[in-house]
């Protein structure tokens, strides 16, 4: 039986994204561990944050993975406020159920990896938010010791998923 990992990840994904999450989910099987992902492997039957709460305490760890949604090109931020500024380059945000569901598997305390695109920032994916490193997103271009880090990255994780599920 395998270890069940819930994992956050947008549901309409571009052909790299989708390669990128093919690659994480081979190295999940590789180890011995199931994805569980709500509109994948799972269907809700309540709300979905409810379902998201559900699908999570049956598991052992989590992986967000924080592909790009939106690219916002103009705007301002904290509009109306003293600190008002006008965007100078464009940013891009991941889906907002990343924020939502890191917050429940860190509230859970299970093990959490977490991916993210070039540019992808907030939220879970500063630095120093928790204490969870943010990592690259794979990518079928990664250089042999640049896959070496992330089957290493992967066993280091898979180690505390098992401590957490045969606890």
């Amino acid at each position: 039986m395998k270890i069940p990992i819930f994992i956050s990840c947008p549901s309409s994904l571009n052909s790299d994204q989708e390669t990128s999450k093919k690659l994480i989910l081979k190295e999940l099987d590789k180890q011995g561990l199931e994805p569980r992902q709500l509109g994948k492997s799972d269907y809700p039957t309540e709300s979905p944050l409810n379902e998201v709460l559900s699908i999570a305490k049956h598991c052992a760890g989590g992986i967000i993975l924080g592909f790009e949604q939106l690219k916002v090109s103009t705007g301002i931020r904290k509009r109306g406020t003293n600190t008002e500024t006008k965007l100078k380059k464009p940013i891009i945000l991941p889906t907002e159920w990343n924020h939502l569901e890191a917050g429940i598997l860190f509230s859970l305390k299970l093990p959490i990896l977490v991916f993210k695109e070039d540019g992808i920032n907030g939220g879970i994916f500063d630095y120093g938010v928790t204490d969870v490193f943010i990592h690259k997103m794979p990518n079928n271009s990664f250089s042999r010791a640049e896959k070496k880090v992330f089957t290493g990255i992967f066993l280091k994780w898979q180690s505390d998923v098992r401590q957490k599920y045969y606890k």
